[in-house]
């Protein structure tokens, strides 16, 4: 396991560094936030810090009895989950951080992925990050000693520590094969995540994740600090204090009107993955040719008008092709 490469967080934000494709450390980042100067005098002044924007916003608060080491994950048969999640008042979450500080073994507490604008209206005015022209999702997420497992995210990801102490170990994308996916459509938060416990990995069960480690980049982030996760990486995300707070920027590098890849991979596994090895080659071609390998000419023979689906698309050919692929599905 290698460290992430750091760069002077202190400079301005280029597009070289927003749009890497490798992970970046930016050092003290956001040191300066009200926020991050808040947690640097403890747990308690930066939850009084948090209260000042607090207008009565629900959060959906996942919970976990002791015993389960902060891992948010599946129950031991993939069933279901060793956690549950409801709605709660915001201010209820941080009650039950603060109670717990000093536990040797608390319930795992976690919010994640919620947005900030939402929960928290005006914390932004004085904690933020200017990211130019892109148009970033800016969420929250908070709790106390939690493990995230492995998981991708199709946006790139701007992740800045505001308190506590936090611990990434990031994959590129073409370890998929060695760190044991889960199911892709039953998943504790949305994302499909890998299988291997970081904090005791079975290697007679899942060998290859010993593979997975020689290429993982890791990284240890004090508030202030900043993580830019590239999309596609995948990335486990410890909290290693009592009580943490993180906030992240996601944008993606693509038009507005493109949908998520993943809708494709859905359908691939409806429409390709059973077919004839034959035919499955013979669609891994038509997807080199007009998607993979696309350099904008494999449609210089057909005249402009006729060119259809093969013209470069905007919100109105996308409209109009989603609504034909509707069509098929719905026949």
């Amino acid at each position: 396991m290698q460290a992430i490469v750091e760069v002077d967080g202190g400079a301005p934000l280029s597009d070289g560094i927003l749009a890497s494709p490798v992970p970046l450390v930016l050092r003290g980042l956001v040191a300066e936030w009200p926020l991050v100067r808040a947690a640097r005098g403890g747990a308690r002044q930066a939850d009084a810090y948090l209260r000042r924007f607090y207008r009565d916003a629900t959060v959906l608060a996942s919970h976990s009895p002791p015993g389960t080491g902060g891992r948010i994950f599946y129950n031991d048969d993939l069933s279901g989950f060793n956690f549950t999640s409801q709605m709660v008042r915001f201010d209820q979450v941080l009650d039950a951080l603060l109670a717990h500080l000093d536990a040797a073994d608390p319930p795992t507490l976690y919010v994640g992925s919620t947005t900030v604008d939402t929960c928290l209206p005006g914390l932004r005015a004085e904690n933020d990050v200017d990211l130019g022209a892109r148009d970033p999702l800016a969420s929250i997420w908070i709790g106390n000693r939690t493990r995230i497992p492995a998981h991708y995210d199709v946006p790139d990801n701007l992740a800045c520590v505001a308190a506590g102490r936090r611990r990434f170990t990031l994959f590129p994308p073409e370890q998929l094969k060695n760190l044991y996916v889960g199911p892709l459509d039953f998943t504790p938060a949305g994302q499909s995540v890998s299988l291997v416990d970081f904090a005791r990995p079975d290697f007679a069960r899942f060998p290859l994740f010993a593979e997975a480690l020689r290429h993982a980049q890791s990284a240890e982030l004090e508030p202030g600090d900043a993580l830019f996760i590239p999309s596609m990486w995948w990335h486990h995300v410890e909290g290693l204090e009592p009580f943490n707070i993180l906030i992240n920027y996601w944008w993606r590098q693509s038009p507005d009107w493109m949908d998520t890849p993943a809708s494709t991979l859905s359908l691939a596994l409806m429409t390709l993955r059973d077919l004839p090895p034959a035919q499955r080659a013979a669609w891994k071609e038509i997807f080199r040719h007009y998607v993979f390998d696309s350099d904008g000419g494999e449609a210089a023979h057909i005249p402009p008008p006729a060119r259809h689906s093969l013209a470069p698309l905007d919100d109105n050919a996308a409209r109009m092709l989603r609504a034909r692929i509707l069509r098929r599905l719905n026949r």
